[in-house]
């Protein structure tokens, strides 16, 4: 896909959904003395989606794991659609769309295995990232440069601000 199909496809985007463990984690699961899972969120990321919000562009959470981490972490970033113990994404997805009432080609996605395939075929703007499974990087429309849980969020939030024309509107508040 050429870098102008990304973009136009990113300009579209009303609401864009994170996966989380590879996407807005590196992927690592790190296990406690009680068995409890911690995970690292990386700060850059965040404040993408904190500015997305900002603009408009409403952000989800699509995961197949539970995790109390993730329900704090979403509330802090402002992420108000979270949907978690998803092992068929696409249920999830259909509740999101009748929610917010956008169409799946108004909706971006990034994603990173076998099991967000489902919802690379729906969305209009699918992306993984480097470490993605193979079979999900070859349906991607975009793959970022930075790695999930350093910088592929931010990556994702930077590019649709930048092709719907909210970038510098988003940016605006730290340079004065």
């Amino acid at each position: 896909m050429t870098q102008l199909e990304h973009i136009q496809r990113a300009a579209r985007v009303k609401v864009m959904i994170f996966d989380v463990d590879g996407v807005l984690t590196d992927g690592s699961l790190t296990y406690g003395p009680e068995g409890e899972v911690t995970k690292t969120f990386y700060v850059l990321d965040g404040l993408g989606i904190q500015l997305l919000n900002r603009t408009g562009v409403q952000t989800a959470i699509i995961s197949a794991r539970n995790s109390p981490i993730v329900v704090k972490r979403a509330a802090d970033l402002g992420i108000t659609h979270v949907f978690q113990g998803q092992h068929d994404k696409r249920l999830a997805f259909a509740a999101l769309l009748e929610k917010t009432g956008v169409s799946a080609e108004q909706c971006g996605y990034i994603g990173d295995d076998v099991i967000d395939l489902p919802l690379f075929t729906r969305v209009g703007l699918a992306v993984t990232v480097p470490s993605g499974h193979p079979e999900v990087q070859h349906r991607a429309h975009y793959v970022t440069k930075n790695p999930g849980g350093r910088g592929a969020v931010r990556e994702v939030c930077d590019m649709v601000m930048r092709a719907q024309g909210t970038y510098e509107q988003a940016l605006a508040p730290y340079f004065g």
